[in-house]
């Protein structure tokens, strides 16, 4: 590799060749064939996605001064990894049958055991698979950092930051359940939940790991740069989330309209909604919420309602003011003008984006 810095394109290229190396080391093709369909369910989720994660990661390492090394490339991979991990977890607990538009995994593993007429429970084996899959991409991704051919020193520097986004996001899963028990919400608890279980570990702590990576330990800039630029775009990239929960298109989104709506989930729209609305608003919102069996003329009912107390305006507002006040901490941060046009797109991309 040159010590130019790469554009998006061959940053998303090399990062997807570095996942296929791996996991074909992992489970090869020609492997255990009764293992097949781990391999293939780990591929086809691996082979959507942003990568923004080790986007982020990637120009953290640059913005610190590191160069393009192959060994870059394959640390920030192991963020998707990660990644996977948390959405076939998320699936489970959330019974969501689509992904990208395409089963989920415990729906993918269910339809294995249908169709191979095998004994016991189909939704009990799937959902048994499915976690057994994400806890696997899990052990792959914390095994692909530690291998990713990075100086050890960097490595260790970088290491407990690892480890806390790690727990942050596993906490985070706990408190989105926990969410949901409590039945109701403020927007402050499902700030404090999309900031634990998606916005920490898809912005900040990637950015975070990148700089630590490329300047051994965590200057005060740094820790400004992810606190002021990186917490707030996770707080907009997960209200952007919110609100393609309940208004995206599902050609885009892969998932069927008002998902969201259909699982109860308490997110920061649904705050400021219950905040909002009349009583009687409020009280149709509630006994919708959460009904798995919602059909279109119900999501339409609670988008009304969303839109008419405000709360959807308001959200685009917040992901408006988030977004500005990131870039603002962005112009103030000691770094290249290419990594600062890069975390500039990458805030706008990560926040405007339709899936």
């Amino acid at each position: 590799m040159t010590t130019d810095a790469v554009g998006m394109d061959t940053l998303r290229t090399q990062v997807e060749r570095a996942l296929g190396e791996f996991v074909e080391r992992q489970l090869p093709a020609s492997g255990d064939p009764e293992l097949e369909p781990l391999r293939t369910a780990a591929d086809e989720l691996l082979a959507g996605g942003k990568r923004l994660r080790p986007a982020f990661c990637y120009w953290g390492w640059r913005g610190a001064g590191g160069t393009d090394v192959p060994a870059i490339f394959t640390a920030a991979a192991s963020l998707e990894l990660l990644q996977a991990s948390a959405l076939v977890h998320d699936d489970v607990m959330d019974k969501s049958d689509l992904r990208r538009g395409m089963p989920s995994a415990h729906r993918r593993f269910q339809a294995l055991h249908e169709k191979s007429a095998w004994y016991g429970s189909a939704e009990q084996f799937g959902e048994g698979a499915a976690i057994l899959l994400g806890n696997l991409l899990l052990i792959w991704s914390g095994e692909m950092w530690r291998t990713s051919g990075l100086p050890p020193e960097s490595l260790a520097a970088a290491q407990p930051v690892h480890d806390h986004m790690r727990t942050e996001l596993m906490c985070g899963q706990y408190l989105d359940l926990l969410e949901q028990a409590h039945g109701e919400n403020t927007f402050e608890s499902a700030l404090r939940v999309a900031l634990f279980k998606s916005g920490k570990y898809s912005v900040e702590q990637p950015l975070r790991l990148g700089l630590v990576l490329a300047g051994g330990k965590l200057a005060p800039w740094m820790d400004e740069l992810c606190t002021g630029y990186g917490t707030r775009v996770g707080i907009a990239f997960q209200l952007r989330d919110d609100i393609l929960g309940v208004f995206g298109d599902p050609a885009q989104t892969g998932k069927p309209a008002g998902d969201d709506l259909r699982e109860g989930k308490r997110t920061m729209l649904v705050a400021r909604t219950l905040a909002a609305a009349s009583s009687g608003a409020a009280q149709t919102v509630r006994r919708l919420l959460g009904d798995p069996g919602l059909d279109e003329r119900g999501v339409e009912t609670l988008r009304q309602i969303i839109d008419e107390t405000g709360a959807l305006q308001e959200c685009e507002d917040l992901i408006g003011d988030y977004l500005g006040d990131a870039l603002s901490a962005l112009d103030e941060a000691p770094i290249t003008v290419e990594a600062r046009a890069a975390l500039t797109e990458l805030a706008i991309a990560a926040t405007s984006r339709k899936t």
